[in-house]
């Protein structure tokens, strides 16, 4: 059977686009199948790909992995279309941090080899499923990756929230917002609310305020099988409930925001078997001068 591979990039640079074109040339060359999206392949010189699908949640089926070029949003854009179908989700880093980028760009040669060659490593990686409601009714159910946010609308009001771990207030507070994270997610937008950072194989829940107006308003990691909502404020502002920076909803006031561990966990490449810490040193750039390693026996 012919293997196939869905390529995905960040098409707002010329640098990307002739990348992918390499990229896509190299995979053809070596007897792959290379599909783009639609809205993608106008921007790739026609040659370079064997066939262009629409964009969805049925736009990885059938195919190996999704390579992604570009930084961590490419990549989360890309997670959209491959979750649901249980592809992996290789990316290459051509952005900034790129932290769920499985190889560099100064890997690339490496990593179009790799999967040519069937030699990469794959994890799961645990999601949120996200559920916004108003008196009872469903305004919006969605997912995420990283995190689920729900902020306040307009920049000069206070968001007025009241926290829930399994149906048990927490703590109630004026803030600017309030992120539901995975472990994955707290290297993101969670890291820089002040929260901390998980390794991703501990199965929890993160709760992270934002510059929030209370005495209590510390980040919480709660069990992966809680639940923890968010209720805003009945006679309180209106609310933006946004999930990974892909996905925006608006919320009235008095919505109630459910967040649970997803049923789907979204499949990630990684080149090398490297542990978590040594990309957290790298990515970060943290100091580490005077480690002396492990005691000798």
């Amino acid at each position: 059977m012919t293997r196939e591979v869905l390529l995905v990039v960040h098409t707002g640079k010329q640098h990307n686009l002739r990348t992918a074109e390499k990229v896509a040339g190299q995979l053809v060359g070596a007897g792959l199948r290379v599909r783009v999206l639609e809205d993608e392949a106008r921007d790739l010189s026609p040659g370079c790909y064997t066939q262009a699908v629409p964009s969805g949640p049925h736009a990885a089926a059938g195919t190996e992995l999704v390579f992604v070029l570009g930084g961590d949003g490419t990549l989360l854009r890309a997670a959209e279309l491959a979750r649901l179908t249980g592809v992996p989700v290789f990316g290459v880093n051509l952005g900034r941090v790129g932290f769920l980028a499985g190889a560099d760009s100064d890997a690339l040669d490496q990593a179009v080899l790799a999967v040519v060659e069937g030699r990469y490593h794959v994890e799961e990686r645990m999601t949120i499923d996200v559920t916004a409601m108003l008196d009872g009714r469903v305004l919006a159910t969605t997912w995420a990756l990283n995190e689920a946010s729900v902020e306040k609308s307009s920049r000069e009001r206070i968001l007025d929230v009241v926290v829930e771990v399994d149906g048990h207030p927490v703590s109630a507070f004026g803030c600017d917002g309030v992120l539901c994270s995975t472990p994955t997610g707290s290297t993101a937008y969670a890291f820089s609310a002040g929260g901390p950072v998980v390794w991703p194989e501990v199965q929890a829940l993160l709760v992270v305020p934002s510059n929030a107006h209370a005495l209590f308003a510390r980040p919480l990691v709660v069990s992966r099988n809680s639940t923890v909502a968010l209720e805003i404020d009945h006679g309180g502002h209106d609310a933006v409930l946004c999930c990974d920076g892909q996905r925006h909803f608006d919320l009235p006031a008095g919505a109630r925001v459910e967040v649970i561990t997803g049923a789907n966990p979204l499949r990630l490449v990684r080149l090398y078997d490297a542990s978590f810490t040594d990309r957290l040193v790298r990515k970060f750039e943290l100091p580490v001068q005077g480690w002396r390693g492990p005691a000798a026996d």
